[in-house]
């Protein structure tokens, strides 16, 4: 356990943001879990959860949870899996 002020002060803030970074990291995760359960379902209505899985990734990416490519590449690859699976 830390002693100092400071310490403490930090142990606090770093719990929150690894809270914070676990809650956007889980809601990108389930996202990614209903738009695939409803490609390969055939429902036409991943196309609405593509945009809430790009806004999720944007806002982890701002928050520090990927690098920019990182997050491009998957909405770019997101967008391409919907499409090849609701063009079938």
């Amino acid at each position: 356990m830390p002693i100092k002020n400071a310490a403490k002060k930090a142990m606090r803030s770093s719990a929150t943001r690894r809270a914070e970074n676990l809650r956007r990291s889980k809601t990108i995760k389930e996202l990614d879990k209903k738009i695939r359960k409803s490609v390969e379902a055939g429902d036409k209505g991943a196309k609405e959860l593509v945009s809430k899985f790009q806004q999720a990734v944007d806002k982890g990416e701002k928050a520090g949870l990927f690098k920019k490519n990182t997050a491009s590449r998957k909405k770019s690859r997101m967008v391409a899996f919907v499409k090849k699976g609701i063009d079938k």
